[in-house]
């Protein structure tokens, strides 16, 4: 079958969306494969839906490959099961909670580990029926507060997710390999270039957790590794603590006046010129700054929480959200400063944080704060800092939190060698859950002895909405889109660069010809120039372009390669062969 350029329900843009950030979003609403219906929602046009029933029935294939089996849940969910795991609560105002006319309270599914759980409990009880994998393709929903980047993060996205039941961690760890084989499988078939990577498990729980990240400058996942083989996301990057210090010899604390030092640079250089140490300057590295945050929990109440961290270092916000988790970071305000009068703006130290403190404000500090140390901090009085204060012998803290920022060539958590800090986009998230779900839906099956134990489950989700996005965006140039052929959808498009009826007419014979033999073919039948013609077939993406010029006149026909901007000339007669054997080749 022939799809006719102008029959296609598709309007190409001359100028990018107001909101496009990413090369993807700009790409893929000006070439017509979809339509933006409302922040971080998009309306899937017949080129987009055909790139996306291409990803899924790639990630269809290698999930029924490891034996996993396709179901298929509503998107619309009672309230209950995510009472019964606390998610109701903890996801916040992450999701999309709806009334019905009773009264009654249901969510838009995020993610749906509550009614895989529950459907193998109302149908399984025993070892025999175990291992299972039951997986399904699915739109999710999601309250983003920053929807961005087109489909990359929007509200509404069609994910893959499944779930492994097992009754033991041999099973469990036997799921989670297969999973993982599947998943590079699938990434290569998508034609990414990807990275495996250590992660958190976020709000769903468990361990063992890794994504594989799409490298892409563009991501909003900033991923480290090391020439040894570390590799992992900076939200779970855990460095170890610092080796302590022996402190014998340094002077008792003493508060001094610091005026004129709003920064830590200018701090520095006051205490050099005014309390210099007589083993070497003063550095950043160590001043103590006590950075202030709210955070609200999921039931709305707030609580503050002071982090202590060399001054030398930022706190990473993405790896301070993944840490509280399912608690949400907010500034601490004036307001706040006014609640807790016993902390003095600028110059907060120690002295006035945690549970041992007039105000109670829990107190973390970074690994590099171990006893020992010395540093310089605020001396919780206006215009002054407290000197040659140690850690263990002056102040402690409620406990140890890594949320510092990761820099480019700090030492790897295992030895490995410097990190590399890269971005990416998450395309996958497989992790060990555990026995968190089961328990709490009373997911339990008889083992060999008769005896009743809790299955132990593994999550694993591929962004399937997302991959359109990540492929285009490893896969566009300056002048649109440049699909792989795998998810292109049409293998060839054919372009009559001109109006002669020799032309049209062998175009339209060649498309047949090519339809034919299994080749998916879209004819720029239209009555346009041919400037306008190759601009859209550019912007389109299609693998080959076939152009039907003037050298048909000489027996020639003209073949563009969109990736490599390769050009060859065919002869007319014949030419239908030539293209089947290349485009299969």
């Amino acid at each position: 079958m022939i799809t006719r350029l102008s029959q296609l329900f598709v309007r190409t843009l001359r100028d990018d969306p107001a909101d496009a950030e990413v090369a993807s979003h700009r790409w893929l609403v000006r070439a017509g494969y979809i339509r933006r219906a409302a922040p971080g929602i998009y309306s899937w046009l017949p080129l987009g839906l055909k790139v996306l029933a291409k990803v899924e029935a790639i990630v269809r294939e290698e999930m029924d490959a490891i034996g996993a089996q396709e179901v298929r849940f509503p998107a619309l969910l009672p309230r209950e099961p995510y009472e019964a795991t606390n998610r109701w609560t903890e996801y916040g105002p992450n999701i999309f909670r709806v009334k019905d006319r009773k009264g009654g309270d249901y969510l838009l599914g995020p993610t749906h580990e509550e009614m895989f759980t529950l459907l193998v409990k109302d149908l399984y009880s025993s070892y025999k029926d175990l291992p299972l994998s039951l997986y399904q393709i699915q739109t999710k929903y999601r309250d983003e507060a920053r929807p961005r980047a087109g489909i990359l993060r929007g509200r509404e996205f069609v994910m893959k997710d499944s779930y492994s039941f097992d009754v033991d961690e041999a099973g469990l760890e036997a799921s989670y390999q297969a999973h993982r084989r599947a998943y590079i499988a699938i990434m290569n078939r998508l034609g990414l270039e990807f990275v495996i990577v250590k992660a958190t498990s976020g709000a769903m729980g468990g361990s063992a957790s890794e994504e594989f990240l799409a490298i892409a400058e563009s991501g909003e996942d900033t991923f480290v590794r090391s020439p040894g083989g570390y590799a992992a996301n900076v939200e779970a990057v855990q460095r170890p603590l610092a080796d302590e210090q022996d402190s014998t010899g340094v002077p008792a604390a003493h508060v001094e006046d610091t005026p004129d030092s709003p920064t830590i640079e200018s701090l520095v250089k006051l205490s050099n010129a005014r309390f210099p140490r007589s083993d070497r300057p003063w550095q950043a590295s160590d001043t103590l700054k006590n950075v202030l945050f709210m955070l609200r929990n999921p039931d709305g109440t707030r609580a503050p929480l002071a982090i202590g961290l060399p001054g030398d270092r930022e706190v990473d916000m993405k790896r301070l959200e993944a840490a509280v988790e399912p608690a949400e970071v907010e500034p601490f305000g004036e307001a706040d400063f006014e609640a807790y009068p016993g902390l003095v703006k600028g110059y907060i130290g120690p002295g006035a944080l945690g549970a041992a403190s007039a105000d109670k404000v829990r107190y973390l500090t970074d690994p590099a704060v171990v006893p020992g140390t010395r540093w310089i901090t605020g001396a919780n009085q206006a215009g002054r800092h407290v000197y040659d204060l140690v850690c263990g012998r002056d102040f402690g803290s409620d406990g140890v939190l890594d949320v510092a920022e990761i820099r480019e060539g700090d030492p790897a958590p295992d030895g490995s060698g410097p990190l590399s800090l890269a971005r990416g986009i998450e395309m996958g998230h497989i992790f060990q859950l555990g026995r968190k779900y089961a328990e709490a839906l009373g997911l339990k099956v008889l083992n060999s002895n008769g005896k009743l134990v809790t299955v132990t489950m593994g999550s694993y989700g591929v962004g399937v909405s997302r991959a359109v996005a990540a492929v285009a965006e490893s896969h566009c140039d300056e002048r649109g889109l440049s699909w792989p052929r795998t998810l292109a959808p049409f293998d060839v498009q054919i372009v009559p660069a001109g109006k002669d009826a020799a032309m049209i007419d062998y175009a339209e014979r060649l498309a047949l010809e090519l339809s034919a033999a299994g080749i998916e073919v879209l004819l720029d039948d239209r009555k346009a120039s041919p400037g306008v013609k190759f601009t859209d077939a550019e912007m389109l993406g299609m693998p080959t372009t076939v152009v039907i010029g003037r050298g048909l006149a000489s027996g020639l026909i003209e073949v563009r390669d969109r990736a490599s901007g390769e050009r060859t000339e065919l002869t007319a007669e014949g030419a239908a062969e030539e293209l089947i054997a290349l485009l299969r080749s």
